[in-house]
């Protein structure tokens, strides 16, 4: 396997990046994966050299451009063909590389993704999926930002698109699906979130639970979680804010709980994005990951290794077969 990571994508790239492919490498030893660094050659060995124990799999690929947070994102691919996130994207589209993943300009790696790897057949908005931490497990939201202005079906192919990833990336068998909204009643909400309520409920391969409401998000009622993008993102930066808030105030109180013998270690866990890696774009003819600007090695190494579990897992493949539509 050979994912292509973007080595100029971080606010202090390279460093990260490098740091993040040998911390991975590290923990894939023995399995058959390569990690290509797509950047500036110089840098990207100049960072490597800082290590005496580079492990084998690691490989740069030069690209002497990197795409700046004042770029355009529609215009990147005609702009600079030879920035690392488009020419990591087209290692990925010419068979070089099975998986791509960036700490990019968010912009622009989407629409660089959504360009160079096309949808699926059956997919006409591409969402960003985000993991929110929650009582229970892990629950997917889609669509995260991509997509503003939704219409029912798209809600309908969030679905089954987050139920692939849920099954294939995250190990659950059954996933269930449930619209954000409002109230938890049928006939409550928007005209968007009253027609998507009807076709999800009659929709094939869904286990759809219903409508949920804010809540129930914190209470893990639900695996995946479908709404248009503009809400979806205001509700992952308050729970990235609300998440953070909490990790500062626990800090100031963990040297009193060592004290006292409790450990506050599994919370920072929960709470910190790190430990989830990046977000992946899904409905796309390839993999495609995205990560935080400000990514530590830690959030890059996990971001390799929902890359690879989607590749394993034959994701691309599973999100075809869902939608597609019966002759």
């Amino acid at each position: 396997m050979r994912i292509a990571l973007d080595a100029m994508g971080t606010d202090t790239a390279p460093g990260p990046e490098v740091a993040g492919a040998i911390q991975a490498l590290r923990a894939y030893e023995g399995d058959d994966v390569e990690i290509i660094l797509v950047g500036d050659e110089v840098l990207i060995e100049a960072e490597l050299a800082k290590y005496s124990d580079v492990p084998e799999g690691i490989s740069v690929h030069h690209a002497p451009d990197r795409v700046t947070p004042g770029d355009p994102p529609a215009s990147v691919i005609r702009r600079k063909p030879e920035s690392s996130i488009v020419v990591g994207l087209r290692l990925h589209k010419q068979g070089e590389a099975n998986a791509f993943v960036s700490a990019g300009s968010t912009g622009a790696v989407m629409a660089s993704s959504l360009f160079t790897l096309r949808p699926l057949p059956g997919v006409d908005r591409p969402p960003v999926g985000a993991l929110l931490p929650t009582a229970r497990e892990l629950c997917l939201l889609l669509d995260a930002g991509a997509n503003i202005g939704c219409k029912p079906q798209h809600l309908v192919q969030f679905a089954h698109l987050g139920s692939v990833y849920t099954r294939d990336a995250m190990g659950r068998p059954d996933p269930r699906v449930g619209l954000l909204n409002i109230g938890e009643e049928p006939g409550k909400g928007d005209e968007l979130t009253v027609e998507a309520y009807e076709l999800l409920k009659s929709e094939k391969g869904i286990n759809f639970i219903g409508n949920i409401e804010g809540r129930d998000i914190v209470r893990g009622e639900c695996d995946v979680i479908v709404c248009d993008g503009f809400v979806g993102n205001i509700l992952l930066k308050f729970y990235e804010s609300v998440a953070g808030y909490i990790v500062d105030l626990l800090r100031t109180e963990l040297e009193a709980a060592e004290d006292s013998g409790v450990d506050l270690e599994h919370v920072f866990r929960v709470l910190d994005y790190a430990e989830y890696g990046g977000a992946p774009l899904l409905g796309l003819g390839g993999v495609s990951i995205i990560c935080h600007g400000g990514s530590p090695p830690k959030a890059i190494h996990n971001a390799l290794a929902v890359a690879a579990r989607a590749v394993r897992s034959g994701l691309v493949r599973h999100s075809e077969e869902d939608l597609r539509i019966p002759s």
